[in-house]
């Protein structure tokens, strides 16, 4: 299946996966807004067989013959990653403790 891939530019590694080019109309209105302005950034040929770094190619393509569309989000451990505790300081209070 032929299909297109937006990276959104307010939510950093999330990408947008789309059975046809530009058919952002297709995916629910609260998605859009979250995700916000979408830049293009590849177009491929996607079969069960291709292997992707993040995702099962076969769910993918699944949600873009059901839906016309897939979100791809970070993987689980990047987004943990904010909750440590040293991202829940400011860098003046880290230079502070010192």
């Amino acid at each position: 299946m032929h299909c297109y891939v937006y990276a959104s530019l307010r939510k950093p590694d999330a990408y947008l996966w789309l059975a046809r080019r530009d058919d952002v109309g297709c995916i629910p209105e609260s998605l859009a807004l979250m995700l916000g302005e979408l830049r293009f950034v590849l177009e491929v040929e996607l079969t069960g067989q291709r292997k992707l770094p993040q995702e099962d190619a076969q769910v993918v393509l699944e949600h873009l013959r059901t839906r016309g569309w897939h979100l791809q989000l970070p993987p689980k451990h990047a987004l943990s990653a904010a909750d440590h505790p040293s991202f829940k300081t400011t860098p003046q209070d880290r230079g502070s403790e010192t």
